[in-house]
């Protein structure tokens, strides 16, 4: 019976030890494929861009790991399930280290998906009504981003040292007694339906066939903006040369030209 137990034993801790060994995104090899997190669009198109186009010149294998939200893919980075991931900007990073706890670094950055003002019952910012139900985005880092956009275009005013995680206790005007419907970022846009206004980040805008530098009333300028989306990693792996590769072909002219041409202005190299 002893016998049996030590047996049995044995195989669940080598069991776990496989599981946990095949579950990690972080490696010291530095031949193995390098585990990526990513949302779909148009994070993923532009991974499996490099990865099927320009990887193999490197000498860099990716694998792909797609999330469709914004809170799996750090989750999956903290807990080393992924090595790095590229779906995310700096006060979006920022903010999750202050909830968590925990440390990554953003390494650099390689595209700005601008953020756009749509409406389904306006044809005008001009023609807000007052009163008007605006959707935004409801985690701090993208809330504050929106009142910003909507500052930018004088619907309301924002404290002059107002933070990227801005929210309603930091406008100073609100003229048109704008009303505001926090939502998760993925469903902006199916709330055109029952909105005035709805403020959405750019990779849900295209997925939902939209434009920005076509249906927005209003959009983000890309000139000296902060919300460029980049590669992040832990602290630890900065320095990891697959993570250095992948950064010289996300940065590259080949990545360039195939954002252009696919997202037609909808997504800009970052500058």
């Amino acid at each position: 019976m002893l016998r049996k137990i030590t047996v049995a034993l044995a195989s669940v801790g080598l069991l776990a030890g496989l599981t946990a060994c095949g579950s990690s995104g972080a490696s010291d090899d530095p031949d193995a494929p390098l585990k990526v997190a990513v949302n779909p669009v148009p994070h993923g198109d532009i991974l499996s861009y490099v990865k099927d186009n320009l990887a193999a010149k490197e000498g860099l294998k990716i694998e792909i790991v797609t999330f469709s939200d914004y809170q799996q893919p750090n989750t999956a980075l903290t807990e080393k399930q992924v090595t790095a991931n590229y779906f995310q900007h700096v006060p979006f990073m920022e903010e999750f280290e202050k909830k968590s706890g925990k440390k990554l670094s953003f390494v650099a950055p390689v595209h700005l998906e601008p953020l756009g003002v749509y409406s389904k019952k306006l044809k005008s910012l001009q023609d807000v009504p007052k009163g008007a139900t605006v959707a935004v985005p409801n985690d701090p880092a993208n809330e504050g981003r929106s009142l910003k956009l909507l500052a930018a275009n004088g619907l309301l005013t924002l404290k002059p040292d107002a933070p990227a995680s801005a929210t309603e206790r930091d406008i100073t005007s609100n003229p048109k007694g704008l009303k505001f419907k926090p939502l998760k970022a993925a469903q902006l846009p199916r709330s055109l339906e029952d909105v005035d206004l709805s403020v959405i980040n750019g990779n849900y805008a295209i997925e939902a066939g939209l434009a920005p530098n076509k249906d927005a009333l209003a959009a983000e300028k890309p000139e000296g903006n902060p919300y460029a989306n980049g590669v992040v990693t832990l602290p630890e792996n900065k320095d990891d040369e697959r993570v250095k590769k992948l950064v010289k072909l996300l940065q590259g002219p080949e990545v360039k030209k195939f954002v252009e041409e696919k997202y037609k202005g909808s997504v800009l190299i970052a500058s």
